[in-house]
């Protein structure tokens, strides 16, 4: 394999061989619930993708679907009812959910220490004020595979390119962490390249293919490319990957990047979430 390439599905291979010997001498088997409201395709096919990922590391995997237009309190009582069973261990409520369902309401009523996804407000919160949760999955994964790759992050300037709260937001937070300057920029920033130029690590999570070419880097730069579009029936990233490949120093490839590493760091935040609600050291 090209030396600059990410390997994210050889970083996350070695990260859930260390997870499933970890879980083997838990005292009890980790379970994982996602809920499902409506059919969105998209969604059953990451459902079925987690609950493989689960299983092959010895967590238990149960998927609970409401059909469109169930009474919102019947999803509500359900979350209630996991959140005090005392078997499961993580809950994440699958995205995107139907339009009339408010989906941060829904997601507030997972009990912080099963919010496998890192999305209620309190571990969004603690993300901020620097206090240990659980964190959103991509985030994480980015920074697991910058520090698998050596990158050093410390007075580096790092330019994130998508403000969103799953994935540009929490970076900030953990990239401020390893001491990196960080630049933000969105749908509304003008003169993108000259920003871009400017980093040392840019990463990219808009859903935009080929936003990034090479005359928008400088040589040398380390790329994580978040961004997952359907271009021609192939599966490409916000980069354009043949442009920059010989201007870098690494790059993540779409597929095989940041996308196992997701799937991944679900897996990590559900052994925490055990260890958190089984109150034992995280």
């Amino acid at each position: 394999m090209n030396e600059k390439i990410i390997d994210g599905k050889h970083c996350s291979k070695q990260i859930r061989e260390n997870l499933k010997k970890e879980i083997s001498k838990l005292p009890s088997i980790p379970e994982l619930v996602d809920i499902q409201i409506g059919n969105d395709e998209a969604s059953t096919i990451y459902i079925n993708n987690k609950k493989k990922a689960a299983e092959s590391v010895g967590i238990k995997f149960h998927h609970v679907h409401f059909e469109d237009n169930i009474d919102k309190q019947i999803i509500i009582d359900k979350i209630k009812e996991l959140n005090n069973d005392i078997k499961i261990t993580g809950i994440l409520l699958q995205l995107p959910i139907p339009k009339e369902y408010d989906e941060q309401e829904l997601i507030n009523y997972i009990d912080p220490n099963k919010d496998v996804d890192g999305l209620t407000k309190i571990n969004y919160g603690k993300l901020f004020l620097g206090q240990d949760g659980l964190v959103s999955c991509t985030p994480l994964g980015v920074i697991k595979l910058l520090e698998a790759y050596n990158v050093d992050l410390e007075n580096k300037n790092v330019v994130i390119i998508g403000r969103s709260n799953l994935v540009g937001k929490p970076l900030i937070e953990l990239l401020l962490r390893k001491n990196a300057n960080i630049s933000i920029c969105h749908s509304k920033t003008k003169n993108l390249g000259e920003h871009t130029k400017n980093a040392d690590i840019l990463i990219v999570a808009v859903g935009h293919e080929n936003l990034i070419n090479k005359d928008m880097i400088k040589n040398n730069v380390v790329i994580i490319d978040i961004g997952i579009n359907r271009l021609n029936g192939k599966i490409v990233g916000d980069v354009d990957f043949n442009s920059v490949i010989d201007k870098v120093k690494l790059i993540t490839p779409v597929p095989g990047g940041v996308g196992p590493m997701t799937v991944t760091m679900l897996l990590n935040n559900v052994v925490k979430s055990y260890k958190l609600t089984n109150k034992m050291d995280v």
